[in-house]
C-alpha cells in the first residue's frame, strides 16, 4: 500500500512540474496583418519575430518587412523583472523593460534615450497558437495610441 502510495505522489509531482514547465511564450511568431489594428503610423508589410524565454529572460530576434519595403531587423535579452536592457537595430527603441506577470503574459516598456515611448502587454491565447500585443504609447505629435497586434505562430 505504501508503495503504491509513493507511486501516485511520484507521477502527481512530475504531472505537476511539467505543468509548470511549459512554455507558452518561446517560438516563432507571424505577424497577421489584417488582423492587426494599428493606432499610429503604417502597418508594416509583413513580421516574424522569434522568442525564446531561458534562465529568467526573454531572447527576441526580429524581421520586419516596412511599408515602404525597407527591412529592419532588432535584438535583445533582457531578463524578466523591470530593469532595462539593451535593443540592437530597432530604431524606435534603444532600451526595454520585461516582466512575465504570468506564463502567458509579459509586461514590456520601451524607453528611447531616457524617454519612455510605449508599453507593450503581450498575451498568449489560451491554446498557445496566437499571441496579441496591445501597445499604448504616444505618437511624435503627442497624441496618445493604442495598437493591437495579432501573431499566429508558425
Amino acid at each position: 500500500m505504501k508503495l503504491r502510495v509513493i507511486g501516485w505522489m511520484v507521477a502527481a509531482t512530475l504531472v505537476a512540474s511539467s505543468a509548470l514547465a511549459k512554455d507558452y511564450i518561446s517560438g516563432s511568431w507571424v505577424l497577421n496583418v489584417a488582423k492587426s489594428k494599428y493606432g499610429t503610423g503604417t502597418p508594416p508589410k509583413s513580421q516574424v519575430t522569434d522568442l525564446e524565454e531561458r534562465d529568467g529572460s526573454l531572447r527576441e530576434r526580429v524581421k520586419r518587412v516596412n511599408a515602404d519595403g525597407t527591412t529592419t531587423e532588432w535584438e535583445l535579452v533582457a531578463k524578466y523583472g523591470g530593469e532595462y536592457y539593451k535593443v540592437t537595430g530597432d530604431p524606435s527603441r534603444d532600451t526595454v523593460a520585461v516582466t512575465k506577470v504570468d506564463d502567458r503574459t509579459l509586461e514590456v516598456t520601451n524607453r528611447k534615450g531616457s524617454m519612455v515611448t510605449t508599453h507593450m502587454r503581450i498575451v498568449v491565447s489560451a491554446d498557445g497558437k496566437t499571441r496579441t500585443n496591445t501597445v499604448t504609447g504616444t505618437d511624435a505629435n503627442g497624441k496618445a495610441f493604442t495598437s493591437v497586434m495579432l501573431f499566429d505562430r508558425k
